[in-house]
């Protein structure tokens, strides 16, 4: 998960938009009020012959693409001013429409077929605002089996992989210097936004947050991460049009 400090929580909002990329573990046998293991069991069935490896990539790879899925009643989703869980601590469901999501790949990592309750590993990179338990458990469902996750792990958030992470042991051992050498810088949370190189004199412009008229080309809408000559980030700007950008945020002290 990153996490951002300082001048740095001036771009958080652009972090929500990152694809992400998930290892997860669904067990066939057995769904829960959660649909992962920390719910309540609602339905369980002892399966004598588990699916086939050809079956469960063929169900899986179905999933791929642009799919529809109902948010769990255990999740943040606010509905009525309430978030769901707080309705499902409350013992109450109410209906939730679908929602449309993005599974960009999964991959099938491994197969346990040992009865009565078969459990595989998946790999899904997808969109923001998936729920891997939902794609376990529609997956599970599409078989002709109540399914539920059993274990899961972000291994990557937008450019940031979980190679790169650490934990709050190892953070609290940080002197100075190790924050100093760490810490990414800024602009690396923005690497899906384009960039523009400008020169000293627009540079100088930004400082007074004035809008800039470009000889290049923009799209309209478009965010834009501007650098000086020196590839020193400063700014975020927008396209009004095809030639005018105008501030957005800016970084320069």
């Amino acid at each position: 998960m990153p996490i951002c400090i300082g001048q740095a929580t001036r771009v958080a909002e652009y972090l929500l938009d990152y694809e992400k990329e998930y290892t997860a573990v669904i067990s066939l046998g057995k769904s829960t009020t959660t649909q992962d293991q920390t719910g309540e069991v609602i339905e369980e069935l002892a399966l004598t012959e588990a699916p086939t490896e050809t079956e469960l990539e063929e169900v899986i790879q179905s999933f791929v693409g642009r799919i529809q899925q109902i948010p769990p009643m255990y999740s943040a989703v606010k509905i009525g001013g309430k978030r769901l869980h707080q309705l499902a601590r409350e013992g109450k469901e109410i209906e939730r429409q679908p929602r449309e999501v993005q599974i960009y790949h999964i991959e099938l990592l491994d197969y346990n077929k040992q009865l009565p309750s078969p459990s595989f590993k998946i790999k899904v990179r997808c969109s923001k605002g998936t729920y891997i338990r939902t794609l376990g458990v529609d997956i599970g469902r599409k078989l002709g089996f109540p399914a539920h996750m059993i274990s899961l792990i972000r291994s990557k958030s937008g450019p940031f992989s979980l190679a790169q992470s650490i934990d709050f042991e190892e953070l609290e051992r940080w002197s100075e210097e190790d924050w100093i050498q760490s810490l990414y810088p800024i602009d690396s949370a923005l690497l899906h936004v384009p960039d523009l190189t400008l020169s000293e004199d627009m540079i100088q412009r930004i400082k007074y947050g004035q809008s800039l008229r470009l000889h290049d080309n923009v799209i309209r809408d478009q965010l834009y991460r501007i650098y000086d000559e020196n590839r020193q980030f400063v700014a975020l700007y927008t396209a009004v049009n095809e030639h005018t950008i105008k501030p957005r945020k800016v970084f320069l002290e």
